[in-house]
Formats: structure tokens, sequence, C-alpha cells
């Protein structure tokens, strides 16, 4: 998009000798790039040696202040001393706002004691693809097949959805070569020759597309010899790691008759609350219900999880709950901590923004939360178990541990810093400012982590927009582990309501959960709905200002809430198959995955918004529509549709009473500064309903 902008000119009046400014700048973006292109100076101050230099600024959105752009912005041909009349630049910030000043410089303007001629040109960003993925990595090789992985793209630009593999033998020509997907950095290649040599590219996409492929690697499948050799090496290793493995069965059977008679005669289970049970072991999780088993070996015993895969430890399992803080999560010196201002307050203590540098590597931003004085060790052990269960956790889309800091004086759980904060919040913030497939990319991403998450057969129990965080690139990553269980009956946050001794956040619990305490990772998909509700809403509070009694009679009666504003039909049909009654038909994780990225991948299937039917299949929660004759003023109205802040836009452009306001339009609504999309709408929403409100009824308006 070519566009002619104003540019604001900086002239001298003592600066006779000097060139004049450039003329008629245009800029052309281009995602991440931008070329500037402009006229020589009327007045060159009687010289030809008139030079241009390019300086660059990045900003902030309010415009309010600037800093000079990193080293890794390119200019082409250069930045300073150009004898041309344009120039590329590159390598800048996606959805960022940047300030160029062009400068007209001649062989007397150093000795000028004024500033050089300039103007300046403001140019927004767009979104880009993803950079380069800088490396490449061979785990593995058989004669047929190698397996890959690779580091993230250092500015991913979005959420990344896939990669893309080009791979083709080396001793022929490109155009023979392979295309692979992958859902993840790590990828199989098979159907290869044995040894023989390959050239690989990967490159990575986002919903703005494909990136570059990355340099060219070349990896190699082994020779029939070296497999052999490699077999001959490791066949003591595997013969002394079956006799282990029998060992440790039978060990473990024994341990299981002896553990299990003595619990013969205990009058109460141990864990018998417990409805999510996990393995006390390290590596394989070994489960068996034990419930109206008369003997141990008659009750079925099975091994959870798939071979390999990594499964959750919950650290109350062991003996000492401080083992589990030492194996899980890494002790962090106090003197590498940086605390710098309060963001927030947490059920324990209160959360930092802060620092850490940790030897040899960068000094990074981190979020610190503190144990407040005075805690008896109770607090204490609830307190690190959200870093014993966190520091199990690897994913993009999961909230990183950094470590904790645990031997001296506030103890301290240390994580990754997330600029936007809580989802929520930032969706409020920011009301009607994100394209729908920004939107779903959340969604995706979320559905990622709770993925992730259920294969390691982790029950989240508290999975809610509040508990989302939001980094600078829209990336959403899962948090707040394990304190929801420990919650007590004086807590004071309202989403929490007290259920069979415990608190629960009812409006965004599973109806088993509520009833029988029963959390699954189906109930958490039922949670992951309501989010998605919040998501599309855009931080709306679910089932609005019902009481909690009312929500659980009227899910009960099967009532379900109704698509927010503009939703597309596909969300909201995915919201009421995460809210079916039966769990055992929610789909799973890993289904909603698949479905997003569908949509994703074909973006017309999101253009169809959902409308509540006249006789809907499901029962549709909706909110009452204020009875607008009740309303004595716009004011008034304004505060009842949540739309308080722009008072003063309506009063002072003349909209002093509603009939007025219920002949306003769109072009109406921007002109007195309702900019956001999301605002507008609402607002016009209510227009309508108050004009239907007025053809049904006599009552004049105030």
């Amino acid at each position: 998009m070519t566009s002619l902008l104003v540019i604001r000119s900086f002239y001298s009046k003592n600066s006779l000798m000097q060139s004049e400014v450039p003329r008629n700048v245009i800029s052309i973006v281009n995602e991440t790039s931008v070329i500037l292109e402009w006229h020589s100076p009327r007045e060159t101050g009687g010289r030809d040696d008139v030079v241009y230099n390019i300086v660059c600024k990045k900003c902030r959105a309010d415009r309010r202040s600037c800093s000079h752009c990193d080293d890794n912005v390119d200019f082409v041909p250069r930045q300073l001393g150009l004898t041309e009349t344009r120039v590329f630049i590159s390598n800048l910030l996606a959805h960022a706002l940047y300030s160029f000043e062009i400068q007209a410089v001649n062989g007397v303007s150093n000795k000028s004691p004024y500033p050089a001629q300039h103007v300046t040109i403001d140019i927004t960003t767009n979104q880009a693809a993803p950079s380069i993925v800088p490396i490449m990595h061979q785990i593995s090789s058989t004669m047929n097949s190698f397996t890959l992985s690779w580091p993230q793209p250092e500015q991913p630009n979005g959420i990344i959805l896939d990669y893309e593999l080009r791979y083709y033998e080396k001793d022929h020509a490109e155009i023979n070569s392979t295309v692979l997907r992958s859902q993840t950095n790590t990828a199989r290649v098979e159907g290869l020759r044995p040894g023989t040599v390959y050239v690989v590219q990967v490159r990575a996409r986002t919903v703005a597309g494909f990136g570059k492929f990355s340099s060219k690697m070349c990896f190699q499948t082994l020779t029939d010899e070296d497999f052999k050799s490699e077999l001959r090496e490791q066949l003591p290793l595997i013969a002394g790691s079956a006799a282990a493995g029998v060992v440790f069965i039978v060990s473990l059977i024994a341990i299981s008759i002896v553990c299990s008679r003595k619990r013969a005669y205990s009058k109460e289970a141990v864990y018998s609350d417990k409805l999510q049970h996990y393995s006390t072991g390290r590596e394989l999780s070994l489960r068996a219900d034990m419930s109206n088993c008369p003997s141990p070996l008659g009750c079925p015993t099975h091994f959870s999880g798939s071979p390999g895969m990594k499964i959750y430890i919950d650290p109350f399992t062991y003996e000492d709950p401080n083992e589990a803080v030492r194996e899980f999560a890494k002790e962090i010196d106090v003197s590498t901590v940086k605390i710098e201002e309060v963001i927030g307050a947490g059920e324990f203590g209160e959360v930092y923004k802060g620092r850490l540098k940790l030897p040899g590597k960068r000094e990074i931003y981190v979020a610190i939360k503190t144990l407040k004085a005075g805690y008896v060790e109770k607090q204490r052990r609830d307190f690190l178990s959200e870093a014993s269960i966190m520091g199990q956790f690897d994913h993009p889309n999961i909230i990183r541990l950094e470590g904790v800091v645990t031997k001296s004086r506030p103890v301290m759980i240390v994580t990754e810093f997330m600029e936007n904060g809580a989802l929520d919040s930032f969706l409020r913030k920011n009301d009607g400012q994100f394209t729908v497939i920004q939107l779903v990319g959340m969604l995706r991403g979320i559905s990622a982590g709770m993925k992730y998450l259920s294969e390691m057969n982790y029950v989240h129990r508290d999975l809610a927009a509040r508990n989302i965080l939001v980094n600078s690139n829209l990336v959403c990553k899962v948090s707040d582990f394990g304190l929801s269980r420990y919650l007590q009956e004086d807590t004071s946050d309202p989403s929490y309501t007290s259920s069979l001794g415990g608190k629960i956040p009812v409006r965004w619990t599973a109806p088993e959960a509520i009833a029988y305490r029963k959390f699954t990772s189906a109930s958490d998909v039922w949670s992951y709905g309501i989010v998605m509700w919040e998501v599309m809403s855009y931080g709306e509070r679910p089932y609005w200002d019902m009481s909690n009694q009312d929500v659980i009679n009227a899910i009960e009666q099967d009532y379900r809430l109704p698509p927010p504003m503009d939703c597309p039909s596909a969300l909201h049909q995915l919201m009421l198959d995460c809210w079916q009654k039966d769990r055992n038909v929610r789909p799973r994780f890993a289904d909603i995955v698949s479905t997003l990225d569908k949509m994703i991948r074909n973006p017309t299937s999101l253009k169809a918004v959902a409308n509540i039917p006249a006789v809907p299949s499901q029962p549709l929660l909706d909110r009452s529509i204020p009875d607008f004759n009740t309303f004595s003023s716009v004011e008034d109205w304004l505060g009842a549709i949540k739309m308080s802040q722009y008072r003063d836009n309506f009063l002072n452009s003349g909209f002093t009473s509603l009939q007025l306001v219920t002949q306003m339009t769109s072009e109406d609504l921007l002109r007195i500064g309702v900019t956001l999309a999301g605002h507008q709408k609402k607002i016009l929403s209510n227009i309508q309903s108050m004009r239907v409100q007025m053809s049904q009824s006599p009552t004049t308006l105030a």
C-alpha cells in the first residue's frame, strides 16, 4: 500500500547555507519492511553535495515517547550519506509504530549551529510472517529415517501454527524435494535411503503465512554397517535394562501385596476424597482401581500414558513435599533476583515484576510470587507445590518456571514475565480491537497448552481467562497451577463459592465437578468452553450478574450461554460441544486443537455469525434487554449498557435525550469519538433494541 503522508517540516530562518528539507515523502509498507522515497529539496544552499541521513525511532502506541531503533534494523543501500532519494528499511518489528527522520545535509551542515533540516514520517508495520528458524539438530538416525528438532524463530510475529520441512538427496536437484508438515518443532523424516546425505530446510507458519526457509543443512542416514555396529554397542545395555526391569516389577508386586494387606485393615482409605489419582513413581504412572476390590491381585492394573510420554506426578504423594520441590524446581540464588515493582497480589502474598540475571545468561524480566511473612509450614508447603507442579511442564503455551528461592526470606517462585497480564483484563482493555482470526489464534494456543496437560494426566480444575497470561506477541499461556485446590473458606475472591468443603469457581466448572467433585480432563474441556465465551465477548463475566445458585439451576435445566456479539457460529457450536452434559461426548483437547487449526486454515468458515434462533435446539440463556422506559437520562442508559466512558462524548455532541439517541447511526458514533468497533456494535445493538421498545410502547422516552 502506497500512501502520501502529511509531514512535519523543521525550518530555521538562519540556515541559509544549509539545504532545505526533502519534499513529497512517500512510504510503502510491506509487513515489517518499508520503502521511503522523496524528492530533492527545492533549495540546496547553493551546493551540489547534498546527501541524506535516515534517523530511525521506535515509538510507543500513544506516540508520547520514542527510542532509537535496534542495531538489527537494516538499511539498503545504507543509513547515512545516501546520494539516492530512496531507501529500503527491513527487520522492523510487527505491529509497531516507527518514526523516520530524513535529513538533508551538505558540506556546511556540520559547521552550522542549527540542526540539519529534516522531515518526519510515521508508519505502522503490519503482521509479518515468522523469521527464519536459526538451526536444526539431529536427535536420532536409522537406516531409513532421522529425527530432527529446531528452536522457535526468534521473531515468531504471532502464534506458530505448524512447520514445513523440505528435503532432498544432496546429489539430486532441489526440484526433486519432498515436503513434510509438523505441528511441533520436532519431525521424523521417514522413507529414506540408507547411508544417504539429505539436504533439509524448515520454515514456520502463522496466520500471516510462511516465513522464509532456513539455511540448508545436511543430515545422513545410517549405513547397514553403522546400524549393526550401533546395535552391538547397545546390546549389553538392553540386556541389563531388561533384567533390571524384571527385578523392579517383581519387587513392585511384592510391595503392592504387603501394602494392600495393611490397607485392608484401615477403616478409611488414604486419599479417599481424591477424585484424581496420580503416580508416586518417577517416569511412568501405574494406576489401579482399588474400589470394591476383594484382593489387590484381583484388581485390574494398567499403565496410563503412551510409551515415552512424561506423566505428571502429584507433589502431595511425596512423604516429604520438599523433596518434590528439590526434584522439579531449580533453586535460584537470591542475589540474581532484583525486585522492581508490585504488579498484583495472590492468595499467599504479593506478586512483583523484577529481573533475573543467571550466570552466563542474559538478564530477563520475570514475575516473582512471594510468600507473606508469618506463614505456617503448611502454607509454605502449599505455596511451593505450585512450583513443583509447574516445574514438570515444558510447553510454549504453559507458563515457564525459572526457579524458586527457598534458602532466604521471603520465599519466592520466579516465572517468566508476561507483558500483557491476565487475559480477561487484557481483553476488556482492548475491546473490539482484534480480528476474529487473532482471537481464534489465542484460543488455539490455550487449547494446545491444555492438550499438553491432559496428555500428562494433569487436570487444571481452575481454567478461566483470569488464569491465562498474555505476552507481548499475544501468545497465551496457561498459569495458576495447584492453588485452586487449596483455597480456604475465608477466601475473598467472588469467583469461588463453597462446595463440599472447598472452593469452586462455579461459573467455569462442569456440573459433575460441582455436584460430585469429579474433576477430569473432560471437566477442563467444559471450563475451556467458558474461556472461549470470555474471549469472544472480550472479557465479559460469564452469566453476567446471575447468582451462583441461579447458574447451577440453569445448567441443570440444560440452559447454555448464547453466542457473544458477532461470534462466528462455528465457534459457538464448539462452545456448545464443550458444554455437553454427558462428559463422555465432549471433545478432547486434541480434537479442539484440530478444529481450531481447520478454522485458521479456512477463514471463510468463520464468516457466518451465530444468531439465537426463535426455538433453539438447546435452550440458551440470554441477557434481559434493559427496559428503556425506566431510564430518565442518556447517562443512566449508558451506565446500564456499561458504556459510561462515552457520557461526555454524547452530551457534548448534543445527544442529550434518549429520543435523539435512537436516531443515531454508525457515522454519528464515529463523529463523536466512539472508534472501537466492538463498542460501536454494542451501542448500535442497544439503540436498535430501544427503537423496538419505542414501537411497542406509547411511552415517550426522555
